[in-house]
């Protein structure tokens, strides 16, 4: 202790900044097993190699797994395809639909001079995914496959030179089927794919012998006609007089607007003895646009339920599910009439689809399956009036009473895709070698022909001048040059 205070006796005379220099020193160099009165030397500590400064000198890590893509060998044989026919459309319901024609090619492209190709197959499947399966955890009860139609292009071993190979496919999907669509509770796509197989001789000196897959999905869609006239409907709201008339479209589509015309009628009650009026005033309308989803999740051969006398055969689980597609609430935008002996208000206002999820705009058209899966659209309309009595011929003096009604209108939709500038398959076919008749038809001879000997000869009179001979043309000429001079 008496070092300290003669060390700071001694270093008191000193500047402020020497001071501070000497106190940061002996506080870094400060360890248990020195005295206080030492003066030790000062020796930096090593700083140890941080990871970030070798990941920053070192820009690659080398690890001891995986595989470099330099290692990677290329395939002989890739594998393409061509749609010519338009895009896939069924046009009408599923009971008028004639299906839907899709034409191709599949291009499989040789880059050596020659490859042995074992099989070359492909195969359209329709592929269903519940969202809510029978069983979480089962993949059979997730997912069901239906093969539409397979094509085996190269049944057994072919040779193939380099270039560009072709291979044409079709197929007629029935009108029937459904649409491809992606709800919350199940999901329909039309899965096309294709494997080539290359020989073991041909991989043996080239590396692995995996088989080459490819594999895309149709959009197929469903595309209804629009009716010619739109829909009228009625609707009455008791112990009220109110009367609702809407006229709308039953075919809809999510991206357009949909227009609706609505008048109400019966919303005045005259009062004779107080020369009153009461009436209904619209204060709000709202509009929704609802999908409902059922589908039914079948069970897989080991979860199907066992079988019981008392109890009906249970195939699956029903699911059903419902989601706002639009909704709008209007405050004005109608045209009130009191003045007249019922009183009216009429409006137009158009509904459609605007929930979108992440910019993308989610809907199903309306289907119906075999296996239970159905998609239904319907719009509701909700009307708030409150009821009000002014003078006879004075509306606009109108006294709130404090009584309001609630009148809920619930109206079924048919939601389908446009049609574009396509048409169905069979409308645009030429005819086909077996409607072609055998010879051109036949002119049935309904009079005898005409006789060309009974009939009167015509005399056929000449247009033309005859020449006149060359000597009368001299003498002319002669006589006209006479006169001249």
């Amino acid at each position: 202790m008496p070092h300290r205070v003669a060390n700071f006796l001694r270093t008191s005379s000193g500047n402020i900044a020497q001071i501070k220099k000497v106190a940061i020193s002996r506080s870094r160099n400060s360890s248990p097993y020195t005295s206080d009165g030492e003066d030790q030397p000062y020796f930096p500590t090593p700083k140890m190699p941080d990871l970030a400064d070798g990941v920053r000198k070192h820009h690659r890590i080398s690890l001891p797994f995986g595989k470099s893509s330099k290692d990677h060998h290329a395939s002989p044989v890739t594998l393409g395809w061509s749609i010519e026919s338009p895009p896939v459309v069924f046009h009408g319901t599923p009971e008028e639909s004639t299906g839907a024609l899709i034409t191709g090619q599949m291009f499989l492209d040789v880059r050596h001079e020659s490859v042995e190709i074992g099989t070359f197959t492909a195969s359209l499947r329709l592929h269903t995914v519940q969202k809510r399966p029978y069983q979480g955890h089962c993949t059979d009860c997730q997912q069901q496959y239906v093969e539409l139609q397979s094509w085996n292009f190269l049944a057994h071993p072919t040779t193939l030179r380099k270039g560009r190979h072709s291979f044409p496919f079709s197929i007629l999907l029935g009108g029937h089927l459904p649409a491809s669509m992606d709800t919350p509770l199940v999901a329909i796509s039309y899965e096309f794919s294709a494997d080539a197989l290359i020989t073991s001789n041909f991989c043996s000196h080239n590396g692995s012998c995996d088989p080459i897959h490819f594999e895309k999905t149709f959009n197929v869609k469903r595309s209804i006609p629009e009716r010619a006239l739109p829909h009228h409907s009625v609707r009455v709201f008791p112990p009220t007089n109110i009367k609702a008339s809407a006229h709308y479209n039953t075919i809809i589509h999510p991206t357009g607007q949909n227009k609706v015309s609505l008048r109400l009628d019966g919303l005045v009650t005259r009062n004779e003895k107080n020369k009153t009026i009461d009436f209904w005033r619209l204060k709000k309308l709202s509009w929704r646009l609802e999908e409902t989803i059922k589908t039914v999740a079948p069970a897989c051969s080991r979860h199907l339920p066992a079988l019981n006398a008392t109890q009906p055969e249970k195939k699956g689980l029903a699911r059903t599910e419902v989601r706002l597609l639009g909704e709008k609430h209007l405050h004005e935008g109608w045209k009130s009439d009191f003045s007249a002996f019922e009183g009216s208000v009429e409006m137009e206002f158009d509904y459609f689809a605007n929930q979108y999820k992440s910019r993308e705009l989610k809907y199903a058209c309306d289907t119906k399956t075999e296996e239970g899966t159905e998609v239904t659209h319907s719009l509701l309309i909700e009307l708030v009036v409150s009821r009000e009595f002014a003078p006879e011929n004075k509306p606009q003096m109108a006294t709130q009473t404090g009584t309001g009604r609630i009148l809920r209108m619930h109206y079924s939709v048919v939601m389908t895709d446009h049609a574009g500038m396509g048409v169905s398959w069979d409308n645009e076919a030429p005819p086909v070698y077996q409607d072609v008749p055998p010879s051109p038809p036949a002119y049935p001879a309904l009079e005898l022909p005409i006789d060309y000997e009974n009939l009167e000869p015509l005399n056929a009179h000449s247009l033309s001048v005859e020449p006149t001979p060359r000597h009368s043309r001299e003498s002319s000429i002669d006589q006209d040059r006479r006169m001249s001079s």
